[in-house]
């Protein structure tokens, strides 16, 4: 008997590491579709952090591959990107600064709009911006489209 149940508690671990997983139960709608708006609005303020510290590489991890920026013209593709807003990252100040005021999340949770206002290095407003992300993997989000205007302000 001593035998016997080091044996049975060698099986039943067996059994239990060959079990699956526990299948996620699902969010309701309304739940996805907050939390997808939390991840965006953290996303672009980490986004917007970049330029106040300096950190170019940071920013370009958040360009899709296929990112277009429009100042004023488009810019394609992510390296293109990532070289034109270089000289952005290369005084010891910030030009500029943005956040975010108003993010929305498609219902179906894999694309959505950032805007908000942008500042000067005093503080005073000079535009607004407007970002579009796109799921990439859960809770990874991309820019896929970028426009910043000088539009009138409130």
């Amino acid at each position: 008997m001593k035998l016997l149940a080091p044996l049975l508690v060698a099986a039943l671990l067996a059994g239990c590491a060959s079990a699956p997983p526990p299948t996620p139960v699902p969010l309701p709608a309304a739940q996805r579709l907050a939390q997808a708006t939390e991840e965006v609005r953290a996303t672009e303020i980490a986004f917007a952090r970049t330029m106040a510290v300096r950190d170019h590489a940071a920013f370009t991890s958040y360009l899709a591959e296929e990112t277009i920026f429009f100042s004023p013209q488009a810019t394609r593709g992510k390296k293109a990107v990532a070289d034109a807003w270089a000289r952005f990252y290369q005084r010891p100040e910030a030009p500029f600064s943005w956040e975010p005021d108003d993010v929305q999340v498609l219902d179906s949770g894999n694309l959505a709009l950032s805007t908000g206002p942008v500042y000067d290095p005093k503080g005073t407003l000079i535009g607004r911006f407007m970002s579009i992300w796109r799921q990439e993997a859960p809770g990874v989000w991309k820019i896929i489209f970028d426009k910043g205007c000088q539009c009138p302000l409130k």
